[in-house]
């Protein structure tokens, strides 16, 4: 299973989401991170993913963590993740386009879910009130259709 990281910029009641412009998620809004990389910890990699994909830097000691999820697609086991989240509330730079992410603030009532994975909706709520999160989510072959999920706060 990939492992995988997934920051989220908060700042008053908003949040940083980016519209992924191509690869795996393309079209979609999503917070910002990607694959860990050989021996990079999830919070090192965290770090390299803000900075390539947004042109900002986060210290390692203000990441909070905010769970983990894992992703299991129906018949495509290399896209089966298990993803780390993190809230960032302090970072050096302005978030910036790259040619792999559109950066855009969102105040927390006009998060666009009908653009996003369909299993945010489900977590992302809770992890914006301070609430660390874990599950499994299912889905189909092309991520369209959640087939069954779990998901606790912790």
């Amino acid at each position: 299973m990939r492992l995988s990281t997934l920051c989220l910029l908060l700042k008053d009641d908003k949040i940083l989401l980016a519209m992924k412009k191509r690869g795996f998620g393309a079209g979609k809004w999503n917070g910002v991170g990607g694959k860990v990389k050989g021996d990079e910890s999830v919070i090192q990699a965290s770090t390299r993913e803000l900075n390539e994909e947004i042109g900002v830097i986060g210290s390692e000691n203000d990441f909070k963590k905010m769970g983990v999820l894992r992703f299991y697609f129906n018949g495509k086991p290399d896209w089966n993740q298990e993803m780390h989240i993190f809230t960032l509330q302090s970072w050096k730079g302005e978030p910036g386009e790259s040619e792999e992410m559109l950066p855009q603030w969102y105040r927390y009532a006009e998060i666009p879910f009908e653009k996003m994975w369909i299993d945010d909706p489900y977590w992302l709520p809770a992890v914006l009130k301070g609430k660390a999160v874990e599950g499994e989510f299912y889905f189909n072959g092309d991520g369209s259709k959640i087939e069954k999920f779990g998901l606790k706060e912790v």
